[in-house]
């Protein structure tokens, strides 16, 4: 009954700990959810989840599926490609896709908290609006905010995409998997476009 009621809090399980042959108390395990679009994922993305990963005892990167507002490069197996090959040194750290409203998702995941991050101020008012949503629509679902490292505080997938498919140059923002596949996609879009910009 216990476990059952943790995992309804958020927690994903529990444990007792047990130090000089008495047992201290309870291990709380909480899973925290790093959602986006990630299209495609950068090296501020994987920044921000290496800290998420020693942070919280699971992370999971929730891939996007449906989000209107922006209309995305790769199509979602794609960008949860990238993802996955890009997670190997992460062993508490999952990807997966999901759709409808991120409170609803975080739920049925037993999820506590939600990462973000957070570049510059830009960012901030966007995602204070998205954290208070998400903290009217459930008061038990927290919001952390974690800064990457300060060589990816200028970077955004709109930008690295403008500079690898138009400008037809490479950033170091990316990992190899991901610039081979913008590499891709920009090849395509010439063919598509008869070799004119």
């Amino acid at each position: 009954m216990l476990k059952s009621l943790l995992q309804s809090q958020g927690f994903l399980g529990c444990g007792l700990v047990q130090i000089l042959g008495y047992y201290k108390g309870f291990i709380f395990m909480t899973i925290a959810i790093y959602p986006g679009t990630f299209d495609p994922v950068t090296y501020g993305h994987l920044d921000v989840l290496e800290r998420a990963s020693k942070i919280f005892d699971q992370v999971l990167v929730a891939v996007s599926a449906d989000n209107s507002d922006k209309k995305t490069a790769f199509d979602c197996d794609s960008r949860l490609l990238l993802l996955v090959e890009n997670i190997s040194k992460f062993p508490n750290v999952s990807v997966e896709a999901f759709s409808g409203l991120l409170v609803d998702y975080a739920k049925t995941k037993g999820a506590s908290v939600v990462v973000r991050g957070l570049r510059a101020v830009s960012d901030f008012e966007y995602e204070f609006q998205m954290a208070q949503m998400n903290r009217h629509l459930d008061s038990g679902l927290e919001t952390i905010f974690l800064m990457p490292n300060e060589k990816y505080f200028y970077t955004s997938s709109s930008l690295i995409k403008q500079v690898h498919l138009f400008g037809n140059r490479e950033t170091n923002l990316v990992p190899d998997n991901v610039s081979i596949a913008l590499r891709n996609l920009s090849v395509k879009k010439n063919i598509k476009s008869g070799g004119k910009e």
